[in-house]
């Protein structure tokens, strides 16, 4: 850091027997001597002579001729490393205006609008361990995390990890988000992430409209500096009793909203109340989520369910998230993924009723007929719609052809 027009050292990353995936940079900037690089690795042998020169070619990029760097590997690959060096050295008073970027991964199609939302994990954004294999336990979306999961200290490097993490990273056919932090360390965030084309942006702690538009406009700036002409699409995360008033208001904030979420932690305390299992102290927020994301025609997405342990509480939890009309909710361990899946699934039932509404209805449609019957009872508009729906959603989670 720079102190009074002095240099100090900068120091970034993790190093520890409980450590992995990660290393530790300590870089001390000197006024002569070149560099001098010392490294400490388990897999010395094997990669010392890689780190060393990648770290030559990261330190040149970032103008850093000369300094002391202290090296600590735990097994990082490539992109943790560029982050690491690249944090230490900002942290150290030097870089500035300059990044040094991985290469990058061929992006994946666009995320549609509409896509479904069942279950998002949340990654901590400052752990590299759990970036690599996330995507294997089959959630629809993986949240990269700046804001809660990440300590104060360690915003900017987390920051850095993540962008290289979207550039390097094969999160296969999940969608990727990151949950930014709040304004206006946010909007930091966004200049590093945006360049990377996340395919949605989780914006926290939302009470007004104006946030969004402010954090739009923001996204809309970057893509245009950058030739980005893929979406990115908004999440709102509403956390407060001022949010859920403004749930409306916020939903219709901008044309790039494609689901409003709420955030029971947050809220439950901004109400002085204590956050349990079945949800009663929270069911008007999220009924009136759930109404403000179907009026604004944007999905509605429910909260975490934070008691790991309990599979059983989670699984009801769903079955009555689905029933308020959630479209999925947020999970914070892989094992919650399946649970989380099964909960927000038609019954057998409801995909037997749903297939004779839906034969009756191409029946009456191949007839001519404007009316639609099912055995003795005539059949409304609004029921056949969601049977389509229904039968639409059981498709792409693969439960029928």
């Amino acid at each position: 850091m720079t102190v009074s027009g002095a240099v100090s050292e900068g120091i970034a990353g993790h190093s520890g027997p409980e450590v992995r995936s990660d290393l530790q940079v300590r870089l001390e900037p000197r006024e002569s001597g070149g560099l001098e690089i010392v490294i400490e690795s388990r897999v010395k042998a094997y990669y010392g002579d890689s780190i060393r020169r990648q770290a030559e070619e990261v330190l040149e990029a970032l103008g850093v001729r000369h300094a002391r760097v202290e090296i600590r590997d735990e097994g990082a690959l490539p992109f943790v490393i560029a982050a690491r060096l690249e944090a230490a050295t900002r942290r150290a008073g030097l870089g500035e205006g300059t990044r040094v970027l991985p290469d990058q991964l061929p992006l994946p199609a666009p995320s549609a609008r509409d896509r479904m939302r069942r279950s998002r994990l949340y990654v901590p954004g400052s752990e590299p361990k759990y970036f690599v294999n996330a995507a294997l336990h089959g959630s629809d979306g993986i949240i990269l995390d700046l804001e809660d999961s990440v300590h104060v200290s360690d915003k900017d490097a987390a920051r850095l990890l993540v962008r290289n993490a979207l550039r390097a990273v094969d999160f296969l056919g999940c969608e990727r988000l990151v949950r930014i932090n709040q304004s206006p360390l946010g909007l930091e965030d966004l200049d590093e992430i945006v360049p990377e084309s996340p395919d949605l942006i989780l914006i926290p702690k939302v009470e007004s409209p104006e946030q969004i538009v402010e954090a739009d406009r923001r996204i809309a700036e970057i893509k245009s500096n950058y030739g980005i002409v893929r979406p990115i699409w908004l999440m709102p995360i509403i956390e407060s009793a001022l949010g859920i008033e403004n749930a409306f208001a916020i939903a219709k904030a901008s044309p790039q909203i494609v689901a409003l979420t709420i955030g029971l932690e947050d809220y439950t305390a901004d109400l002085g109340v204590v956050k349990t299992s079945t949800g009663s102290e929270s069911l008007y927020a999220r009924q009136r989520v759930v109404n403000a994301a179907r009026a604004a025609g944007v999905q509605a997405i429910d909260s975490v369910f934070g008691d790991v342990g309990d599979l059983e509480g989670l699984r009801a939890w769903g079955l009555n998230s689905r029933a308020m009309g959630f479209e999925g909710m947020g999970c914070v361990h892989p094992m919650q993924i399946a649970v989380i899946h099964e909960a927000f699934a038609p019954t057998p039932a409801e995909l037997e009723r749903a297939r004779r509404i839906v034969s009756a209805y191409d029946e009456a449609q191949a007839k001519g007929l404007g009316v639609v019957s099912l055995g003795s009872k005539m059949i409304d508009a609004p029921v056949v719609q969601r049977a389509l729906k229904l039968m639409t959603r059981a498709k792409a989670m693969g439960l029928v052809k």
